[in-house]
């Protein structure tokens, strides 16, 4: 099955609809995506053999705008599980690899109110000059657990989609060095869809960690990141058993999986240059890929005018 949601011009709220022969068919207007998913698999099917059999409505989906699958994810957790990606930054910026890489999977929190839809335009970070892209898969939890065990992680995913995690480099870099964050380099976007597909769509390609699904992405029809997603150094499973440890996880929060290797230009552009790879900036087009999960499609726009801080604290002076 591969889910949407979509903005509908005949009802007051975004629709959930499941993809079949082509066309969006449409659930109630009180049936989000988050509910269908917390039923679990067996709910799934059967809220698509709903509404296909009795929809609320049937489009074309290029007739309607598609939102993010999960328009407000309850929490948003990112991990780093390319070891690739990893790697050759490490590699690029004359540093060691942590060996607490390869002993537990590691993942920041992001800003669920700041999820766009596969096409919505993407503001650049305010006062940045060094904006990213991140290419990467991403779970959608259906049921939701607590303390999941890896054997029993499959049951909790409702399905996969792409993720753009937008990146303010060098607000990111720079705030790292007071070993906090990220916190503004990845707070303005974050692009999700178009569609949540379902488990089974995709288990005859499975291998390694994931899938073999090419993963790509273009900057104004320039190929650049070209990845596998059976790449991944770290299952899925193993991502939801540690994001689960001492914590409860609910439907509709969002894993990703994290950039897939030459993913980003920040990778890029440390091994092979800056000037081959800039940075993006307003008016560039940005195309993200996974075979057979879909496409991101978007523009960059000029970014909001910083407001000033109304203080600046004054550091301490040292004493002799």
């Amino acid at each position: 099955m591969r889910w949407a949601t979509y903005s509908s011009t005949t009802a007051n709220a975004p629709l959930a609809a499941v993809l079949h022969g082509g066309r969006l068919h449409a659930l109630p207007p009180d049936l989000t995506l988050t509910s269908v998913i917390a039923d679990g698999d067996a709910g799934m099917a059967a809220a698509a053999e709903r509404a296909t059999r009795e929809p609320f409505e049937v489009v074309e989906p290029g007739d309607v705008r598609i939102l993010a699958p999960i328009g407000r994810p309850p929490a948003f957790r990112d991990f780093m599980a390319f070891a690739e990606h990893y790697e050759s930054g490490m590699a690029g910026l004359g540093l060691e690899t942590d060996p607490l890489y390869y002993r537990q999977p590691t993942f920041h929190f992001s800003n669920p109110a700041a999820i766009l839809g596969p096409t919505d335009l993407v503001p650049v970070a305010p006062g940045s000059v060094k904006f990213d892209y991140e290419l990467e898969v991403a779970v959608v939890i259906g049921k939701g657990g607590r303390n999941i065990s890896p054997a029993a992680a499959e049951e909790h995913i409702a399905g996969y989609t792409i993720l753009c995690d937008w990146s303010a480099r060098d607000h990111q870099l720079q705030e790292m060095t007071l070993r906090i964050g990220p916190a503004k380099g990845k707070d303005t976007a974050t692009s999700l869809g178009p569609h949540l597909v379902t488990k089974d769509e995709l288990e005859p390609r499975r291998a390694g960690h994931g899938f073999d699904l090419a993963m790509t992405a273009h900057v104004n029809g320039v190929l650049y990141s070209s990845g596998n997603w059976s790449s991944m150094s770290w299952p899925f499973a193993d991502l939801i058993a540690y994001a689960s440890r001492g914590t409860t996880l609910v439907p509709g929060d969002i894993i990703g999986g994290g950039t897939v290797g030459t993913g980003c230009i920040l990778e890029l552009s440390i091994v092979h240059g800056g000037d081959r790879y800039p940075w993006l900036k307003a008016g560039d087009d940005v195309e993200l890929t996974i075979a057979e999960v879909g496409t991101i499609r978007t523009t960059l726009t000029a970014a909001d005018e910083i407001i000033p801080l109304s203080a600046t604290p004054t550091a301490p002076v040292p004493t002799s």
